[in-house]
């Protein structure tokens, strides 16, 4: 086998880099792996099936392509220097996977921090978020729990409490999982202050009593992560608004809650205070979850309002102000108030303060820094992972990312494959999705076919007396191949990676449908959905193989 990498241009989203895999693919003895956000297609062919013939496949399926390289054989990794010195700018999940490995790979580590260790997502993301929602779930389900016979009783919420158990947890991962490493690990130093680049090959750091340090390393990984983007309404700026870390440690919960925002950082904090006992208003710009599907976003909007959370699609306020009691916000034809604000509109890359443009490291147009599938930059030696690059906003991805940044900085040849990244919003209802939709397939050129069945169908749903949701199966139609899922479900997040393996191991829905499932599990619904291509489930017996 030889192994190809080709540079591909004329890709405009995931599902183009599908289409391209499937038709190298369908040539004999070949294998691809195509990354939309590289521009790059890695490909194992045998001797039959030379260069110049995938290069024309390529074309054929509308795209550009040229050889990057040729080799007989995967690149082995040399061993890594002990003389190998690598700054790190960050202390998040991908600075200090990054840290971990390259530490492991005889790499000398010093890791740059202005704020706290740990980075969101264990000091004010995924950990107190989860440990809120689980709460608010717990307060709910003993006053809304569907069994006869069981006492309902909602309680009260004392927030000073939880909140303590929220801080104490957060602590203690953070000194377990972060600053105890950093304790237990000679190889690598924790420099406290704030750095940027002075060149591609120096950066100064500034300490808090205004002492600079330079540093010299032969690798950079730059990992600042991102900070709450806050939008352009007129008299936001000057009014005591929460972001989602005043949202999350506040020690009182307000009466009225509203929350300017659609996407999962919104949704997941509105239905947390609501099931913690305040009034919630939700204002969204499109409608909620507007990158996914459309009938997850109905879904999710119909299970929130039987919540009693008032649902606002396409608004978005024309003024916000503040009387030093309450916001009063002015919307189309009404006066909305409320005795807190919540802004949740997205996420902007921490990058304006490294002076990028000195070390010649490209961003995007919203700031983000263009990587390729090993983390380079556009600047020599110097790598980006996480939530401050191009790659999407998941800790899991950015720890993976970080991983692979070290043993490339510490010569070795490692890509980040991101052709299958699932993906959880952990509301009740969970929305779990993997893959491609129907809209974003057939947009690029792949006919579909989709099955949906809601889980009114599925045994374990019913027996939970619990059928908020559905699961889609999306299939390439020629093929059958499974290529995308989107799940509305109960614990939806626990049921994803069973469709992650089955796309990234190129299973067909009929494959799936064949599998054998436990019942009664909410799983099974993906077989069950699976079936649908083929067979009406309702008609079918509860465990039917």
């Amino acid at each position: 086998m030889t192994t190809y990498q080709l540079k591909i241009t004329g890709m405009s989203c995931e599902g183009c880099a599908l289409k391209l895999q499937t038709g190298l693919e369908d040539l004999p003895g070949v294998r691809a792996r195509v990354s939309y956000t590289e521009g790059l297609a890695t490909v194992e062919a045998s001797e039959e099936v030379p260069a110049e013939r995938l290069i024309g496949q390529a074309r054929a399926d509308g795209y550009g392509a040229s050889l990057v390289r040729e080799t007989d054989e995967v690149p082995v990794r040399s061993p890594a220097s002990g003389s190998v010195h690598i700054a790190i700018i960050g202390s998040g999940g991908g600075a200090f996977a990054a840290a971990i490995r390259a530490a492991e790979e005889g790499a000398r580590v010093t890791m740059i921090e202005a704020g706290t260790v740990g980075g969101t997502c264990v000091n004010v993301g995924c950990v107190p978020s989860k440990i809120t929602l689980r709460a608010a779930e717990i307060h709910h389900r003993r006053a809304h729990h569907p069994f006869h016979g069981i006492a309902r009783d909602g309680g009260s919420v004392d927030r000073s409490a939880l909140l303590a158990q929220i801080q104490f947890r957060v602590d203690e991962l953070r000194q377990s999982k972060y600053e105890g490493i950093l304790e237990d690990n000679p190889a690598v130093e924790l420099l406290a202050g704030r750095a940027h680049f002075q060149d591609g090959a120096t950066l100064a750091v500034h300490d808090a009593s205004g002492q600079i340090r330079r540093l010299h390393p032969d690798r950079i990984l730059i990992a600042t992560g991102a900070s709450p983007a806050i939008p352009p309404i007129n008299g936001l700026a000057d009014t005591p608004y929460w972001t989602s870390t005043e949202a999350l440690f506040t020690d009182a919960l307000p009466e009225h809650l509203v929350v300017i925002g659609g996407s999962f950082v919104a949704l997941e904090i509105v239905q947390a205070y609501r099931r913690l006992g305040s009034e919630v208003t939700v204002l969204a710009r499109s409608t909620l979850l507007s990158r996914d599907d459309p009938e997850i976003g109905v879904a999710l909007q119909s299970a929130l309002e039987a919540e009693g959370i008032r649902v606002l699609t396409h608004t978005t306020p024309h003024e916000v102000a503040h009387d030093t009691e309450r916001f009063i916000l002015t919307l189309d034809g009404e006066a909305l108030m409320a005795d807190r604000l919540l802004v949740a509109t997205g996420r902007t890359p921490n990058t304006r303060a490294l002076n990028l443009d000195a070390a010649g490291v490209e961003t995007n147009p919203g700031g983000a820094i263009v990587v390729d599938n090993h983390l380079r930059t556009s600047a020599p030696n110097i790598y980006a992972v996480g939530d401050c690059t191009t790659m999407p906003q998941l800790v899991y991805v950015a720890a993976a990312a970080g991983t692979r940044a070290a043993i490339n900085m510490t010569g070795g040849d490692s890509a980040l494959d991101l052709s299958v990244v699932p993906a959880v919003v952990f509301t009740d209802p969970q929305v779990a999705t993997v893959g491609l939709d129907e809209v974003q397939a057939e947009r690029n050129g792949i006919d579909t076919d989709a099955r949906r069945i809601d889980l009114e169908h599925v045994p374990r749903a019913l027996a939970n007396f619990d059928t908020h949701g559905f699961i889609k199966l999306v299939a390439e139609r020629d093929t059958g191949r499974l290529i995308g899922a989107q799940i509305v479900a109960h614990n939806g997040g626990e049921m994803i990676q069973t469709a992650a393996l089955a796309i990234r191991n190129r299973m067909t829905v009929r494959e799936l449908a064949n599998e054998l499932f436990p019942y009664l599990t909410m799983a099974e619904g993906i077989k069950l959905c699976a079936q649908t291509f083929t067979k009406d489930v309702a008609k079918l017996s509860c465990c039917a193989g």
